[in-house]
């Protein structure tokens, strides 16, 4: 999802901070607090605290942020720790409830959501002012017991120390007197010099419980009496159910009910196997009247007939049709990428129990603001009726910050059908999201270059034609005159000083595929089409690619700091080893910035004499401000080059006749992890707020591939993903 979903009227970095509270469970061990527990305990506490201290030390931090294998927890806890100056091994954390009062994203204004890479850049300044107001009402409390001065108490490591008297106490039992306590209107955050745990290696908050089998997924939510549902869908997009016959599918064992819903047939039974059995053996006849019927030829044959006139123009600077009158040179190239699924480890699932009154439900829950006011119209509640329980996700990539919460609302439109008669569990399987789901847009890019005699770049058209995500939902009031800029981010945000250059789009609206925002969104299409095109345009001049780009980013220091730092790293300009038997070797390169993090990357390949590609190494150059968990940043570096590899090498959802061809992981590949190239990260060194890591190592990893192969074979790949036909010696 776009880090760039802002509102205009952002708010402060801790709304409300003053309403922060410790709160106090006191374990009944204690006895000679046990009155001044009891009363604690069942106080009300101020409704948006970030964290709460135990009696045992346990210090709680609270995430408004999913933790889907990104590693927010970790980052979250992180913040609050290091300005409390808690011990890491006293740190516990816990999703938030839905409440955008309390647990806004602060880049996206008074919506609560995980997104776009923003959960740490958004939390940096909010959840370290949490920590240190919380730790300067235990240093106040100390000093209040001990009669001392505050400033000349130390905390360290859980513990709260006066070195002149030589007292000590820990969090814990100063807890209860500093939940009395006002909070400071203000606090003094520590200079990063001191950081003990920021920029550190630290061990994930969450592998011991994902090791151990007891970290909580959707699929870990049994409530008694509880049906699991799976739903019918209809083979096209936009499909109806016309009739059905469920004679069948209630006659299988375990099948308990089957009724219709909006999006077609959900078959209710006492376990998933005996659901999925069911709609088995289900009857439907599909309506197909208003169903979207076109092929994925077709689209791209409407797509490059669009290509031939003007779009709405999204950058102009200079006049690039003058540049193209009389150049030296012109260089042009036509791009296809294809609909590409999600493809989670975890599928899409959702557990709902409808009472009158309430709607509860349970999930990896991404899009707090969003689903509890979809589901909150759909039964006619209040948003605050709606409760949701954020549990852990495995993975969403966007899959589950569903603009419609379509699979959310199906799961209630389950329990509605039943009127609430049982809790329903509903469980799409993977061919279920892989046919039925949403996908990353198709997209056509056509791109013109102009050079003079020098070789030098002097006027760039760059025109795109595909599917507005924005358009037709919530957010579609954010596209300005014709934009979207989901659509067009790193083609009209190009860091290349060209005088004239102009940026276009069409956006079709008559295109029925439901379409998301996937990992890194419009980067991971314009970054290929920039890149592998400037490279072109570096060959047509007569110039080293990396050179070529250095004298182009003369105003963009830190897309060139990581472009030079990738390519010492990786050895630029130095031969790579001959390949055996034949086999082409050779590196290429791509820089891109994405979500305020610049990240450059160095591809060595080989090219096979049958075509096939091996990608031995990725050398990347991260600069994300100050990383505050530097391996969790290597790690989502490491994780974004294997998931744009699966896209790279063999990703592609296909139509035939409205009917999406793929269904599951064997014909929808990701990357083995024999596939798997060496990937090194290297970090720059930052004294800048922190910036997003979940996306930004995805748009390079494919055009610095394609340029590796370019440089090998003297091939250039026009469409995704590559085909090995064109690449045999």
């Amino acid at each position: 999802m776009n880090a760039r979903i802002e509102n205009a009227s952002r708010r402060n970095f801790l709304q409300g901070a003053a309403s922060l509270t410790l709160a106090l469970y006191l374990p009944g061990a204690v006895a000679s607090a046990a009155n001044a527990a009891t009363a604690s305990a069942a106080a009300p506490f101020e409704p948006n605290a970030f964290l709460r201290i135990g009696a045992d030390g346990t210090v709680t931090v609270i995430s408004k942020h999913l933790e889907m294998g990104q590693g927010t927890y970790t980052g979250l806890a992180t913040l609050v720790a290091e300005e409390l100056d808690a011990a890491w091994a006293q740190v516990r954390i816990e999703g938030a409830p839905a409440d955008a009062k309390r647990y806004n994203n602060l880049q996206w204004g008074p919506v609560q959501g995980t997104g776009g890479s923003t959960a740490m850049a958004n939390s940096w300044d909010q959840l370290r002012q949490a920590g240190a107001s919380a730790r300067a009402m235990l240093v106040a409390a100390a000093a209040q017991q001990w009669q001392v001065p505050a400033d000349s108490i130390t905390v360290s490591e859980g513990v709260v120390t006066h070195a002149p008297s030589q007292r000590k106490a820990t969090f814990g039992q100063l807890a209860q007197a500093a939940a009395a306590l006002p909070v400071p209107a203000s606090v003094q955050l520590k200079d990063p010099k001191d950081f003990k745990l920021i920029g550190k290696r630290a061990p994930r908050k969450d592998t011991a419980a994902k090791i151990r089998g007891q970290a909580r997924f959707t699929q870990d939510v049994h409530l008694p009496g509880m049906l699991t549902a799976v739903v019918a869908h209809p083979p096209r997009f936009g499909g109806k159910v016309k009739s059905f016959d469920a004679k069948a599918a209630l006659a299988v064992k375990g099948v308990v009910n089957v009724a219709a819903i909006p999006s077609g047939v959900a078959v209710l039974a006492k376990d998933t196997w005996s659901a999925k059995k069911g709609r088995d053996a289900l009857q439907v006849e599909w309506d197909d009247t208003n169903a979207f019927k076109l092929g994925t030829d077709d689209i791209f044959a409407r797509y490059h007939e669009l290509a031939k006139s003007p779009g709405a123009v999204a950058r102009k600077e200079g006049d690039a049709n003058a540049a193209f009158a009389a150049p030296a040179r012109v260089l042009r190239a036509a791009y296809d990428f294809p609909y590409l699924a999600h493809a989670a480890m975890e599928p899409m699932n959702c557990v709902v129990h409808l009472q009158k009154d309430r709607c509860d439900i349970w999930n990896g829950e991404q899009f707090q603001t969003i689903d509890q006011a979809k589901v909150a119209g759909l039964l006619g509640l209040k948003p605050e009726q709606v409760n949701l329980n954020m549990l852990y996700a495995g993975g969403s990539f966007g899959r589950r910050a569903s603009k419609d919460a379509d699979y959310i609302l199906e799961a209630v439109q389950v329990a509605k059908a039943i009127d609430g008669k049982a809790p329903v569990k509903l469980v799409w399987l993977r061919e279920d999201d892989m046919k039925a789901g949403y996908y990353r847009p198709a997209f056509h890019h056509a791109l013109e270059a102009a050079l003079d005699a020098q070789g030098k770049l002097i006027g760039w058209r760059h025109r795109l034609v595909g599917q507005s995500i924005l358009a037709n939902t919530a957010f579609a009031g954010m596209i300005k005159d014709g934009i979207d800029f989901v659509s067009v981010e790193g083609a009209a945000n190009l860091p290349y000083a060209i005088p004239n250059m102009l940026v276009d789009l069409h956006s079709p609206q008559d295109i029925g595929v439901p379409v998301l925002w996937w990992r890194s969104v419009g980067s991971t299409h314009t970054a290929y089409s920039t890149e592998t095109f400037i490279d072109e345009v570096a060959a047509a001049a007569g110039q080293d690619p990396v050179a070529f780009r250095l004298a182009l980013l003369e105003h963009h220091p830190r897309h060139a700091a990581v472009l030079k730092l990738a390519a010492e790293k990786a050895g630029w300009g130095t031969p790579l080893a001959k390949g055996a038997n034949g086999e082409r070797r050779a590196r290429g390169v791509a820089v891109h910035e994405s979500f305020k993090t610049y990240v450059a990357q160095v591809a060595e390949v080989t090219v096979k004499l049958d075509g096939s590609v091996v990608v031995d190494r990725i050398v990347c150059a991260v600069d994300c401000g100050i990383a505050i968990n530097p391996d969790n940043v290597r790690s989502q570096i490491e994780g974004g080059v294997g998931f744009a590899l699966s896209a790279a090498l063999q990703g592609a959802i296909t139509l035939k006749d409205g009917v999406v061809e793929q269904s599951n992981f064997h014909d929808y590949a990701p990357l083995r992890i024999n596939q798997m190239p060496k990937v090194d990260v290297h970090i720059m060194p930052s004294a800048e707020k922190p910036t997003g890591v979940g996306e930004p190592g995805v748009p390079p990893v494919a055009p610095a591939v394609a340029n590796a192969i370019a440089a090998a074979t003297g091939k250039y790949l026009r469409n995704l993903p590559f085909s090995t036909d064109a690449l045999k010696a």
